[in-house]
């Protein structure tokens, strides 16, 4: 399979991840509604973007040798 190259679906593919994530999120929230399990889904979300800039930025910029 190759390389997504329309716009389109690549936009396209990003909103459907982020209606995932948020339908998954609301869900989540819905079952077991506290402040505390709203604050760790939170600390979760942040902690796994800060890992995947992590993973696809900091290692290419500053720890790849080429």
């Amino acid at each position: 399979m190759g390389d997504l190259k329309n716009h389109n679906v690549i936009i396209a593919k990003g909103l459907l991840f982020l209606l995932l994530g948020g339908l998954a999120s609301a869900i989540l929230l819905l079952r077991v509604p506290s402040f505390t399990n709203a604050m760790l889904h939170c600390i979760a979300i942040w902690a796994f973007c800060r890992f995947y800039y992590f993973a696809f930025y900091v290692i290419q910029k500053y720890v790849d040798p080429q």
